[in-house]
């Protein structure tokens, strides 16, 4: 009789463990970030009345689409894990101590984003920012927060504030892009050469160097303060630093044909029309011949006009003077239209994927 369980009935143990971990650190997250934006709501309603009605109610069948999709992604980022195409402790890792030092700031700063959004203001900045350094459409406060994404402050609060928009899901939409991107280093090289566009704090690109860690990294953005935050960031992972450059993703500063691979997440929402078109023709230029390009961002009215109220939700909320024409914009069409190869398209959770490859 065996006294001792196997080898075998402890891995899977541990699995299990590990899973249920996964699931209660993540529906901790959600329920949080549902208690802050109902909490914050409530006060903040209450302190600075809007003069209108900025929202309008889900319906029960909107709000069971949504869980119903947030239980998918949770699954699926579980699975990419346990397929080993990236690291489990990469669904654990979250800037918990930021977090602590952080948060009374972002209470802090979300006072003064209602008082703008009430006011319709969205140009406020610093007398001491430099606003000529900037295109004109990126001189915003986005999302109605402290000088737009110019400021340390600012830096310091957005992945909080991400995290809270998508109930702790942001990282784990990030995490999509990788299956698709190992499938084709497996085909290609070992050791590929990676521009994320638009890489914000270095979030995007931390998930690359787990996923790939002799993978050459490059991250691109136009805010200073978000660049001296990626490096924070990243300079605590072991291996090369990815090589982070102050530039505009419209005009990038690489020569023909240089990275393997392209990423660019949440950006093109922020971009008017135009420039999104730049942005990939700019792509498909520094890509290499057989490179992969993926490119994230907000679900389309197109691919789900059942939700239609929540995108115009998040429109009227939110400083965001590109999105309603980027819901309506067929991207597919503008991504083959400057030549790249559409391999296919994704949807998880709050989030669409193209997946296009330069022939």
């Amino acid at each position: 009789m065996q006294l001792t369980p196997s080898l075998e009935s402890l891995n899977v143990n541990l699995t299990d463990i590990t899973h249920h971990a996964y699931e209660t650190v993540q529906r901790g997250k959600h329920f949080f970030a549902i208690a802050h934006k109902a909490l914050s709501t409530h006060i903040f309603l209450g302190l600075f009345p809007p003069t209108q009605k900025r929202t309008q109610p889900l319906s029960p069948e909107v709000l069971a689409w949504v869980q119903e999709r947030y239980n998918a992604l949770l699954e699926t980022d579980w699975q990419g894990a346990e397929r080993g195409i990236y690291p489990i402790d990469l669904l654990f890792d979250a800037p918990w101590t930021e977090f602590l030092q952080f948060y009374p700031s972002l209470w802090l700063d979300s006072s003064k984003m209602w008082q703008r959004a009430n006011a319709n203001m969205f140009q406020e900045f610093d007398a001491a920012i430099n606003l000529e350094n900037y295109p004109q459409y990126y001189r915003q406060n986005f999302h109605y927060q402290t000088d737009g994404y110019l400021s340390e402050t600012s830096a310091n609060l957005y992945d909080m504030q991400v995290e809270i928009l998508f109930g702790g899901t942001a990282d784990a939409m990030r995490r999509r892009i990788l299956a698709p991107l190992v499938d084709h280093v497996q085909r290609n090289s070992p050791s590929p050469r990676i521009l994320d566009i638009a890489c914000g704090t270095g979030r995007t690109l931390k998930q690359l160097q787990a996923a790939f860690p002799t993978a050459s990294l490059f991250g691109l953005d136009l805010s200073e303060s978000y660049l001296r935050k990626a490096n924070t960031l990243l300079i605590q992972e072991a291996g090369v630093l990815p090589q982070l450059v102050q530039g505009r993703a419209e005009d990038l500063p690489y020569v023909e044909n240089h990275f393997d691979i392209l990423t660019c997440i949440f950006l093109f929402h922020e971009l008017p029309a135009p420039v999104r078109q730049q942005v990939i023709a700019e792509a498909y230029r520094v890509l290499q011949p057989g490179g992969m390009f993926i490119l994230c961002d907000s679900i389309q009215v197109a691919d789900f006009p059942g939700q239609r109220v929540m995108m115009d939700n998040f429109a009227n909320l939110y400083h965001e003077p590109f999105y309603r024409n980027y819901i309506e914009d067929d991207i597919s069409q503008r991504l083959t239209d400057d030549g790249f190869e559409l391999l296919g398209v994704e949807y998880h959770f709050m989030s669409k994927y193209w997946i296009v490859r330069k022939p």
